[in-house]
């Protein structure tokens, strides 16, 4: 099956239809039908938390390219309450915002907010996290999630040789928060890998926790990407399912929040890296999870360089701001439920303990301390 297949079943899953392709509003759009009305560059921002590193470094990243251009921005966290955040984009409405940046809480539950936003012409832009159920989304930014989990997923299959028959090994796999529309992207592409060899016992979940199909995975979905509650999970898995000499040889975990409270787990239960420490995926190279790698408790992370998605955000509020074209990379996959979101589309990297210096701190991204080196 094609990736973007692969996303279309995602997307039934929440109960939304796969539709035509479709070019996003004339005027301001990647359609390249002309120009539309140059807009004031008064901007909010509405991201969902601050207890993620990533929400913080997005958020301060990209108030701080607009507002050297002389914008007027507003940043709001959210503090993962969905309630909050309509209140805090209904603010930014009222207080004069042209254009918002919304990285949703619940991607299903904003849309009679955004309506109003509409109503009054102000432009939206989805940032990393799809707004569904509405057609007053007007652009798409985030990068390739379901790669995100593909990555993973033949990060696994070739640390345990997999693909050469080896086996069997015993897997534990988690997901994402149910409300968060990314998870199901990122779940699905490393299922695409990984189930065939669950399906052919060359990896074995002994909890039994172990999805059917890629529109069950919500039933291992840890809400709010939550560390103690990962943790807690863990440590059920392996009171429960791991007695005698039983070991966990790899996890499947979606993003380095979920994988720092996984690790705690493992290593209340005695686990030791570098003797019987399992294989840990992650994602989005937090710097306590860039450490964790330089001390082998970490196998890697995906990373996705927010600068760039944060670049892409102030290159289409710059084009919006002009009554120009807006640039998209994809007007076929981001399927709604009302409308597909014209969309550009940016790619992961894998970054593990070779590549530190090399991804990490060459880049800039963090500094050589704080990696660990």
């Amino acid at each position: 099956m094609s990736r973007i297949e692969n996303v279309s079943a995602i997307l039934l899953a929440f109960g939304l239809a796969s539709g035509m392709a479709a070019c996003a509003p004339a005027g301001t759009s990647g359609d390249g039908e002309g120009e539309g009305e140059a807009a004031s560059c008064n901007v909010g921002i509405s991201m969902p938390t601050r207890s993620l590193e990533r929400w913080i470094n997005d958020g301060e990243g990209l108030k701080e390219k607009l507002e050297a251009k002389d914008c007027t921005v507003d940043l709001q966290y959210a503090d993962d309450k969905t309630d909050q955040q309509i209140s805090q984009i209904q603010n930014q409405i009222a207080g004069g915002a042209e254009i918002l940046v919304v990285a949703a809480i619940d991607g299903e539950v904003l849309g009679p907010t955004l309506e109003d936003a509409k109503s009054q012409d102000i432009q939206v832009i989805a940032y990393d996290r799809l707004i569904n159920g509405t057609d007053a989304v007007d652009y798409y930014a985030t990068f390739d999630n379901y790669k995100v989990g593909q990555l993973q997923g033949e990060f696994i299959e070739e640390q345990l040789g997999l693909a050469d028959g080896e086996g069997p090994y015993n897997l534990e796999p988690f997901a994402g928060s149910p409300d968060d529309n990314n998870a199901a992207f990122f779940f699905a592409g490393a299922w695409d890998v990984l189930l065939p060899y669950v399906e052919s016992g060359q990896l074995v979940v002994p909890s039994g926790k172990s999805p059917a199909s890629n529109e069950d995975w919500t039933s291992i979905g840890i809400l709010g990407w939550k560390s103690a509650d990962a943790q807690a999970e863990m440590d059920n898995r392996l009171q429960s399912f791991y007695t005698g000499d039983k070991k966990v040889d790899v996890v499947l975990s979606p993003n380095d929040s979920l994988a720092l409270g996984i690790e705690s787990s493992l290593d209340a239960a005695g686990y030791e890296p570098g003797t019987d420490w399992p294989v840990i995926t992650g994602q989005d190279a937090d710097v306590a999870n860039v450490q964790a790698m330089q001390g082998d408790r970490q196998s890697m992370t995906v990373w996705k360089d927010t600068r760039e998605l944060g670049t892409q955000v102030e290159t289409m509020v710059d084009a919006i701001v002009a009554g120009n074209e807006v640039e998209v990379n994809d007007t076929e996959t981001y399927d709604n439920g009302v409308k597909v979101v014209p969309t550009y589309i940016l790619e992961p990297v894998v970054v593990t303990k070779d590549t530190v210096q090399e991804e990490l701190v060459d880049s800039e991204f963090m500094s050589a301390s704080d990696a660990g080196l």
